[in-house]
This record gives C-alpha cells, sequence and structure tokens, in this order.
C-alpha cells in the first residue's frame, strides 16, 4: 500500500501541481523493474512489461498517470526507466537494497561478502551521474509521452561485483 500511496498518488498529486502551476514538461522517474526480475539486457523500451512486484506495478501506474496527464492535458512528459543506480550516496545500510550496497555494507563490517545464489544473477548498473544527465536531458526535450531506459545496457554478474569489491566471500 506504501508503494501504490507514494507512486500513484503521489505522483498525480505532483502532476496536478505542475499542471496548475503551468509547467510545460514533468520528468517521470520510472523503474526498469517493470520488465520484470530477468529482463534482457540490453533492454528496449518496447520490451514485454512485466510488473510481478507491487514496487514494479507502482511505478508503472505513475509512469502511466504521467502519460495519462501527457495525452489529456498536454504536459509534455518524459519517462526515465532507470536500471541499478549507484553512486557516493547511495544507501549501504538498506537490506533490501542492490546488492551493491549490501556488499559495501558488508564490507564495512569486515564480515565476508554474502553471494545468494550461484552467483551468475546479473544486473544492469548505471553510475549517478549518467542518471543525472539523463534528467538534465529529458528535462530539455519536448516530448509528448516518450519513455527511455537509464542503464549501462551491459550485465554485470553477482560474482563480478564481488570480484571487484574484494575479500572473502560466502554462498548460501
Amino acid at each position: 500500500a506504501a508503494y501504490l500511496q507514494a507512486n500513484v498518488i503521489g505522483t498525480a498529486a505532483a502532476l496536478e501541481l505542475a499542471r496548475a502551476a503551468g509547467a510545460r514538461r514533468f520528468v517521470y522517474a520510472a523503474s526498469s523493474s517493470c520488465y520484470g526480475a530477468r529482463p534482457p539486457v540490453p533492454t528496449a523500451e518496447d520490451a514485454p512489461i512485466d510488473t510481478g512486484h507491487p514496487y514494479a506495478l507502482s511505478k508503472y501506474l505513475g509512469e502511466q498517470a504521467a502519460m495519462h496527464w501527457a495525452r489529456v492535458y498536454g504536459l509534455e512528459v518524459n519517462s526515465l526507466r532507470l536500471f541499478t543506480a549507484y553512486g557516493p550516496r547511495m544507501r549501504k545500510s538498506d537490506a533490501l537494497g542492490p546488492v551493491l550496497n549490501i556488499f559495501l555494507a558488508q564490507k564495512a563490517h569486515g564480515v565476508p561478502l554474502t553471494i545468494v545464489g550461484d552467483g551468475t544473477q546479473g544486473r544492469d548498473f548505471v553510475h549517478a551521474r549518467d542518471v543525472a544527465a539523463a534528467f538534465r536531458l529529458a528535462a530539455l526535450v519536448p516530448g509528448h509521452g516518450r519513455i527511455w531506459n537509464v542503464g549501462s545496457g551491459k550485465t554485470q554478474t553477482i560474482d563480478h561485483i564481488a570480484d571487484l569489491i574484494g575479500g572473502p566471500t560466502v554462498r548460501i
């Protein structure tokens, strides 16, 4: 319910505020989670939607609300479907966060990096600088319902991330 409140109701409120203020353009922070747990990499914007998790559904519904405001009210909407973002200010203590956060917290506490599964699972990581640049460009480009994926287009496996961070590992 919290996901829906923030990502659907909150987005609709932001869209209404933008419209009331006479904003010309709105950039929505969507999520690649709308493609499901294992999308192909690179992922095309027209890849099948698979909102199997409530968070994925809420982000996709928020995007659909933004597209609705584009059609009905003429608000120029650009939507950025973000893949796994990382950077210097990411939270390292969020147990539900991306694997990179978990590994960095484990490294900081001197415990082995925990690899769940066989380590071949992959993620498309994108640096916060690239995300910021994408938002800047999306704010400048006119659009009525444009969607862009923001990722590196490359899969990095869990094993590779663990190797980059270094140190002992444990598999469960």
